[in-house]
């Protein structure tokens, strides 16, 4: 019984760091490397000033190229004048009020987003960010970044990631903050490479919590590892640890010692503890 639960635990904690979707940090196609045009419509105005050489767009806002766009109330773009034929290059666009971006898969909202096209740097601030996409949804109180050719999204502040399971109830993954890794596999679809969740990380299932200082998961060893202080709760069952590895594909489990007083690995079982409170 006590082998079972242990296992049980360990798992939905790697299946959970596995769970965050490709769709959260696909190319946002805006930069210019992106060979269509960037198209900018507002319901108010559109101010061309030549000095600063800048566009300036006011009332519903909305900037797009290819499947990707950015909506606000104002928008502020930044271009540099070519040398030959007379052309303009954009390289920065800023967003402010009620900011919505979206891509393929998902939709960002926040206060204010810059998008650096030379850096490909897209960077969303503001007190309640949130980036939607089909099956969960992502929130940060600080900002939120993403490196379009690094394929590295950050959520930073309070970051958390809520999925609903198709049975009921939610699995939820909270940290100060959550860092997801895409790259380019074997066919150049971009997926998963490796999430992290850095400081005060919390696990939370319909069945389970888990917490500790990092964790980590990796897709192409189909890993988690959990580290700092570690504790796993089950209603009244208990583990605690300093570190815990679970490979999802041997379904292999293991908590290591060091997180406890005495630098032990300590479980704590009831029986019949699914008629028990947890704490």
């Amino acid at each position: 019984m006590t082998h079972i639960l242990f296992r049980t635990l360990l798992l939905s904690t790697a299946i959970l760091f596995s769970l965050v979707s490709p769709g959260f940090a696909q190319n946002t196609g805006l930069s210019t490397g992106n060979k269509e045009p960037l198209e900018i419509t507002a319901d108010g105005t559109l101010e061309w000033q030549r000095e600063s050489k800048s566009f300036i767009a006011r009332g519903n806002a909305l900037a797009k190229q290819g499947t990707s766009s950015v909506r606000a109330e104002t928008l502020t773009t930044l271009y540099r004048e070519e040398k030959a034929g007379g052309g303009m290059q954009i390289y920065s666009v800023q967003a402010d009020d009620a900011v919505i971006i979206t891509t393929n898969e998902s939709n960002a909202y926040g206060d204010k987003a810059v998008y650096d096209l030379d850096q490909a740097l897209a960077t969303m601030t503001g007190g309640d960010l949130k980036l939607v996409s089909p099956d969960q949804t992502l929130t940060a109180q600080e900002k939120f970044e993403y490196w379009v050719n690094d394929g590295r999204l950050n959520a930073i502040g309070k970051a958390k990631v809520v999925r609903p399971k198709p049975e009921g109830g939610v699995d939820t993954l909270e940290a100060d903050k959550i860092s997801a890794l895409m790259k380019d596999n074997a066919k150049g679809e971009r997926t998963l490479h490796s999430l992290e969740a850095i400081g005060n990380v919390v696990i939370t299932t319909p069945t389970e919590k888990i917490t500790g200082a990092y964790g980590i998961y990796k897709a192409d060893a189909n890993t988690a590892e959990i580290t700092g202080g570690v504790k796993i709760l089950r209603g009244p069952n208990t583990l605690q640890g300093d570190r815990a590895e679970v490979n999802l594909t041997t379904n292999t489990s293991k908590i290591f010692g060091g997180g406890t007083a005495s630098g032990r690995v300590k479980g704590v079982f009831y029986p019949d503890s699914d008629k028990k409170k947890g704490p």
